[in-house]
């Protein structure tokens, strides 16, 4: 006779991956989470004291093609932050305190160790981004995909007051621009990585130490993408953030635009922050245009903040004085809609 685990399905290591998860699922809860791991769905009771017409923001993403690294290194316990970053990181640029996440992984043999790894990622992300992980679902898939690899995704859910929320309706020309220092390349561009560094035909060298990063290149490119919540937050609370944009896929060319009113655009001057040794890397080893780089990679900043001229160096004061690496970037300008790399 044959049963489900002869057709690569094996039922028992999906429960032991889930005995394995269940105190780090546990450690991300709010007092806001109803009931326990493994129900049918997740139950949040969202607290509105305070707010006159609250909004919920969502925001769904995966990793990329990043995964292609942690595969190769077989290091599963920091991915898990970046598909946790993608998400919060995004709907925080409305204002909106991430409130719980949910995730999504498909795997070609159920691994309960590399299971446990993921997870534990995603509940360190969400930690990080004071947001509960309710719940989620494990997928063995296999013959869809290879027995080592998987695909992880998830969405996160915030909350804002209406009034409160963060549109870019404010944006004028003379803005300021304030970027915010990324933690490296996040979870953007690495099939263009991995095609330039030749890690497809050549693996090996991810175990190469490259003196400019201080570290192997397989550390550096499994290094997660940075949560911004916290910073974010605070600064919403004392400042007037007009605008925010998170540098994802697309780099500044398409992100920034997102957030400005028709008929304003923004200049970016080069060489006012410390450009990532990674960038320089990518750059020299693929011979890339300036314009191609700012349209793929963060080039060293992960989100940018879009303030009023007069609010612009007591906001950078406050960054660096709480450990915040921040940076005067560019201007708001009038007339020329797009992004102006100067």
């Amino acid at each position: 006779m044959i049963g489900y685990k002869d057709s690569g399905v094996d039922i028992e290591a999906g429960y032991r991956a889930v005995d394995l998860i269940k105190e780090d699922v546990k450690r991300t809860f709010r007092p806001e989470v109803l009931g326990e791991i493994g129900g049918f769905g997740g139950m949040f009771a969202p607290n509105f004291k305070g707010m006159e017409e609250p909004v919920f923001v969502s925001g769904t993403d995966g990793v990329g093609t990043k995964l292609k690294i942690a595969f190769l290194l077989n290091e599963h316990k920091t991915i898990g932050i970046d598909c946790v970053a993608m998400c919060v990181n995004d709907i925080i640029c409305s204002g909106a305190q991430p409130l719980f996440f949910m995730d999504y992984i498909a795997i070609g043999k159920n691994v309960p160790e590399k299971i446990s790894d993921i997870v534990k990622g995603i509940s360190d992300g969400c930690i990080s981004s004071g947001c509960s992980l309710i719940g989620g679902e494990t997928a063995e898939m296999p013959g869809f995909y290879e027995n080592d690899e998987y695909d992880v995704a998830g969405f996160a859910v915030g909350m804002v007051d209406k009034k409160k929320i963060i549109d870019g309706k404010q944006i004028k020309a003379g803005d300021k621009v304030i970027g915010i220092a990324s933690s490296g390349l996040h979870s953007n561009g690495y099939s263009l990585v991995r095609k330039l560094l030749n890690i497809n035909k050549d693996p090996s060298k991810l175990q190469q130490h490259i003196e400019s990063l201080g570290k192997t290149l397989g550390e550096e490119l499994i290094t997660p993408t940075k949560i911004y919540v916290n910073t974010v937050m605070d600064l919403i609370q004392k400042f007037n953030i007009k605008g925010i944009a998170h540098i994802t896929g697309g780099g500044f060319v398409e992100n920034i635009p997102r957030i400005l009113p028709k008929g304003l655009g923004v200049k970016i001057t080069q060489e006012t922050w410390p450009i990532h040794p990674i960038f320089k890397l990518l750059r020299d080893m693929g011979d890339l245009t300036m314009e191609s780089m700012y349209s793929t990679f963060n080039m060293g900043i992960g989100m940018v903040l879009v303030v009023s001229e007069d609010q612009s160096k007591d906001v950078l004061s406050w960054m660096n004085t709480n450990g915040e690496p921040g940076y005067m970037i560019g201007e708001i300008v009038a007339g020329k809609a797009g992004v102006d790399i100067c």
